[in-house]
């Protein structure tokens, strides 16, 4: 039985305005995420992720279609389905009245778990907030409230975890530590689905992959398959200057970082070439392999309507 099972999902927005056509934010999705698996998400804004995570906790109603946790019908069956599920959202939601501890020890009781303090201990401590239990909520930080948002996630020990977006905006110590935690759960049976714009961290942490653009399904595979399909191999180099706009729109350029994909030697030569036809001298030149963050704007570009 998959931990997770979406089964010809959609969700469709009526019109906001009169004259307005409504919004199909999720168009028929389908796929298992099979018990242990570190599954990830990808897909640009308002590709419809959050959307598809709403559905799975329950917040959003499909407009048709199921989905399953662990065999539970999310909307027939909500309260073991729930259960089961552990959600970080994007949000940084929090109870401004209550310590840390006291906001877990709540937590804990909406699912029925009570003495569960050692377990809260070992959370704080893997997530460096055993000096914070008892500070308030309104004294913490920003990435701060993301770890006791994490927290309250896993206080129930789900069989699911659901992390969407959980390093938005946060600083690099905090990736670190929640990573090592949540791939440790991952090795102990959890299953993990992740939502992500960060590309390496994809790439490091998830076996499988799914690609979403405007509601629909792209890419669907491992992510090593997905490596494997990348077309070509990327020529990088950095840049002083501008590139004429017939390179520039074969290129990728990330502030003084120009990148191209190469096919072959004679691509690499092109480029190069071309680039002191510009009159432009390109420096510290290397060859690498694809990665994900290559396959993605592939396959997004594969996707345009």
């Amino acid at each position: 039985m998959p931990a997770i099972s979406f089964q010809s999902v959609s969700k469709t927005f009526p019109a906001k305005t009169a004259g307005s056509q409504p919004f199909t934010a999720l168009n028929q999705i389908s796929f298992d995420i099979a018990e242990g698996e570190f599954f990830g998400l990808l897909g640009p804004n308002g590709a419809g992720k959050t959307t598809l995570i709403s559905i799975l906790a329950g917040l959003t109603k499909a407009s048709e279609g199921r989905v399953l946790v662990h065999g539970h019908d999310v909307q027939t069956d909500y309260a073991q389905a729930r259960r089961m599920l552990g959600v970080v959202p994007q949000e940084l939601v929090f109870d401004p009245f209550f310590s840390v501890r006291e906001a877990l020890r709540f937590q804990s009781g909406y699912f029925g778990v009570k003495h569960n303090d050692d377990w809260i201990d070992e959370l704080l401590g893997h997530l460096g907030l055993s000096d914070k239990a008892n500070a308030n909520m309104r004294q913490l930080s920003g990435g701060m409230k993301r770890r006791v948002l994490v927290a309250q996630a896993l206080v129930h020990k789900p069989r699911v975890i659901v992390l969407d977006e959980p390093t938005a905006g946060v600083d690099v110590e905090l990736r670190q530590t929640l990573w090592q935690f949540i791939a440790k759960l991952n090795r102990d049976g959890h299953t993990v689905l992740l939502t992500t714009h960060y590309l390496e961290e994809a790439e490091a942490l998830c076996g499988r992959l799914a690609m979403l653009k405007q509601g629909r399904v792209l890419a669907l595979a491992t992510t090593s398959e997905l490596l494997k399909s990348a077309s070509s191999n990327v020529l990088r180099f950095k840049l002083d200057g501008q590139l004429p706009a017939a390179l520039a729109n074969k290129a990728r350029v990330t502030g003084r970082i120009v990148q191209f994909p190469a096919h072959d030697a004679l691509d690499i030569e092109n480029y190069l070439a071309a680039v002191r036809q510009a009159g432009l001298t390109a420096e510290d030149i290397e060859i690498r392999k694809a990665d994900l963050e290559d396959v993605f704007l592939d396959v997004m570009a594969e996707g345009k309507s």
